[in-house]
C-alpha cells in the first residue's frame, strides 16, 4: 500500500545524461526509521502529496521504500579541499532520488543525505549523525527565512542505527531540497579528466537549467561564468550582511545555481571580528569570515580554469576572457556589499562622498569595541526612529560613550534624506534580523535532542527562525548573544 501513497511527477534530467556524470545507486534501507521532522509547507510548494508523505515520510525520507518515479543516484564531482586539488568525490553520503517541477515552475533536486554507502564513499559508511542533519535543517530553514539563496530541508529521520564517530552516535538522514546539486567541482571532475565533450555537454545543461537566457549569447560558456560569478558575488554578500560564516568554502561546495549548499562547520558571528572562525577543521582561517569574498573569487578562478578549453578555439583568447571574468568578481561583490550594508545603515539610494567613511567607522568601532553583530544593527534601526535607543546600543559596547560621535555624524547624513524616521527604521529592521541561529541555540537543541531524544528545543528555534525579522518578545532570549560560559568557539563537521 506505501508503494503508491505517494503521487510525485518526477522529471529527472540528469539522470538522462551520460555515463560518467553519476552512479545509479539505491540507499541502503534501515532498522527503524521514525520521521521527525516534516516541512508541509516546502512539501506543498513542490506539488508533493503532502498527506501521504507526512503519513509514510518514514519509509521514504529514510530509503526503505522507493518513490515511484525516482531514479536513485550520487553524482560525481571533485574539488579542491582548502586549497588541495582532489580529482575523484562525489556524493560520498548522498543520494539523489530525482527531480520535481515545483508550484513556480522551477526544477528542484530531491536528495537523501547519510542514506548509505555510494561508489563515491572512500571508505567512508554514507551515513550521517542525528546532530549535522539537525544541524542543516535549522541553518538552511533559517537561511531561507532571511532571504539568503539556500538549499531547503524537506525532512529528517531518524534510522534506528547508530553511526559510529569521536563517539557513537544515533543516525538519520536528511532530506535536501535544491535548485541543483551541480557545483564549481563537478566541472572540474571533467576537466581533470580531458573529458571536454561531456564538459561541454554539462556547460549545456547547467545554461538549459539555471540560465536559459544565455542559450543565444555570442559566448555562451564564457556568459555562464560571469552568471556564475554575478550570483556568487550577491549571495556572499548576503552572507556577511548577516554574519554567516560557511566554514568550509571548497570548489565542491559552491554551487553552479547560486544557493548556499552543506551547513557542516557553519556559524553565525556573534561579536564582530573579521578573522572570526569556528570551523575546527580550518587551523589557518582560510574561510574566516572576512576572508569569504576572496575565497569566492578564488573558487570562480577555478571554475574559469575549468571552462578553459571550451571558452574558445584559440587558448590564448580563452585565458584572457577567463582572467578578465575572474578579475570583475570582486567589483561585483563590492556592488552588492554596498547594497546590503547602506541597507542596513538605512542610508538612501542617492550614495554621498562621506558614506563609505561612515560605513567604515562603524565596522572598526564595533570591533574595537566587541560588539554583537546583529544586535548592534538591530539597535541602530531603533535609534534611526527615536534616539532614546541610543542607551540600549551603547550598552552592547565596552565603552558605552564610544559610538557617540558616529551616531551624530550618522544622523547629520540622514538628515539630509526625505524619508521619515518611522519608514526609515522599517525598512531597516527588514534588513537588520531580530534573530538568528545563535552558536549556543542550535547547540543547545542538539544535544537536547541527541543526548535525551527531546526535540521540542529544535522545533521551538526553528520557529523562532521562521520569523527572523520579527520582534518575538515571548522569545527574547533567543535574540541574546552568549552569556559567559555559553559561547561555542568551534564547530565541526559532521562526516
Amino acid at each position: 500500500m506505501i508503494m503508491s501513497a505517494a503521487t510525485i511527477h518526477f522529471d529527472n534530467s540528469y539522470a538522462r545524461l551520460p555515463d560518467g556524470f553519476f552512479a545509479p545507486v539505491d540507499p541502503t534501507p534501515v532498522e527503524a526509521p521514525r520521521l521527525i521532522a516534516f516541512n508541509r509547507p516546502l512539501a506543498e510548494a513542490l506539488g508533493l502529496d503532502a498527506d501521504a508523505l507526512e503519513r509514510h515520510g518514514a519509509a521514504y525520507f529514510s530509503g526503505n521504500v522507493p518513490l515511484p518515479g525516482s531514479l536513485p543516484l550520487a553524482m560525481a564531482y571533485a574539488g579542491h579541499q582548502f586549497g588541495q586539488f582532489v580529482p575523484r568525490l562525489g556524493d560520498g553520503r548522498a543520494i539523489l532520488i530525482g527531480e520535481v517541477i515545483d508550484r513556480a515552475g522551477k526544477r528542484r533536486d530531491i536528495q537523501l543525505k547519510g542514506a548509505g554507502q555510494t561508489p563515491y564513499s572512500r571508505r567512508g559508511d554514507g551515513r550521517a549523525a542525528l546532530g549535522p542533519v539537525l544541524r542543516e535543517y535549522i541553518i538552511s530553514e533559517a537561511m531561507h527565512a532571511l532571504g539568503i539563496p539556500t538549499t531547503r530541508a524537506l525532512a529528517a529521520v531518524t534510522t534506528g542505527q547508530p553511526v559510529y564517530r569521536d563517539r557513537v552516535l544515533p543516525g538519520a538522514v536528511f532530506t535536501r531540497v535544491a535548485a541543483s546539486h551541480i557545483r564549481v567541482g563537478t566541472f572540474q571532475f571533467f576537466a581533470a579528466r580531458g573529458e571536454i565533450d561531456n564538459l561541454r555537454i554539462l556547460a549545456d545543461h547547467v545554461i538549459d537549467r539555471h540560465y536559459p537566457e544565455l542559450k543565444n549569447a555570442e559566448k555562451p560558456y564564457l556568459a555562464l561564468l560571469d552568471a556564475v560569478a554575478e550570483r556568487q558575488a550577491s549571495l556572499i554578500a548576503k552572507w556577511l550582511g548577516v554574519g554567516f560564516i560557511h566554514g568550509v568554502m571548497n570548489t565542491d561546495n559552491m554551487t553552479i545555481s547560486g544557493e548556499t549548499i552543506d551547513f557542516g562547520p557553519c556559524a553565525f558571528m556573534d561579536r564582530y571580528d573579521p578573522r572570526t572562525v569556528y570551523s575546527s577543521i580550518d587551523q589557518h582561517g582560510r574561510y574566516a569570515f572576512g576572508n569569504q569574498p576572496g575565497i569566492g573569487q578564488w573558487n570562480i578562478a577555478r571554475l574559469a580554469e575549468a571552462l578553459l578549453p571550451i571558452l574558445d578555439e584559440n587558448e590564448d583568447k580563452a585565458v584572457e576572457a577567463a582572467n578578465a571574468a575572474v578579475s570583475r568578481f570582486m567589483d561585483r561583490f563590492q556592488v552588492h556589499w554596498k547594497s546590503v550594508i547602506r541597507a542596513k545603515l538605512g542610508l538612501g539610494d542617492e550614495e554621498r562622498e562621506s558614506d563609505q567613511d561612515l560605513i567604515r567607522d562603524l565596522l572598526v568601532t564595533l570591533y574595537e569595541q566587541k560588539a554583537d553583530y546583529t544586535l548592534a544593527f538591530r539597535r541602530l534601526a531603533d535609534a534611526a526612529e527615536n534616539e532614546s535607543a541610543d542607551a540600549a546600543l551603547g550598552a552592547l559596547l565596552e565603552d558605552q560613550a564610544a559610538l557617540d560621535p558616529w551616531l551624530a555624524a550618522w544622523r547629520e547624513r540622514l538628515s539630509q534624506d526625505a524619508t521619515k524616521a518611522t519608514a526609515r527604521a522599517t525598512a531597516m529592521r527588514m534588513v537588520n534580523p531580530a534573530f538568528i541561529p545563535r552558536n549556543h541555540k542550535v547547540d543547545e537543541a542538539l544535544t537536547a535532542a541527541v543526548d535525551h531524544r527531546d526535540f521540542s528545543l529544535f522545533e521551538a528555534l526553528n520557529d523562532v527562525l521562521s520569523r527572523p525579522y520579527e520582534d518575538q518578545p515571548t522569545f527574547a532570549a533567543y535574540a541574546q548573544p552568549p552569556k559567559p560560559g555559553e559561547e561555542i568557539t568551534a564547530t565541526f563537521c559532521g562526516t
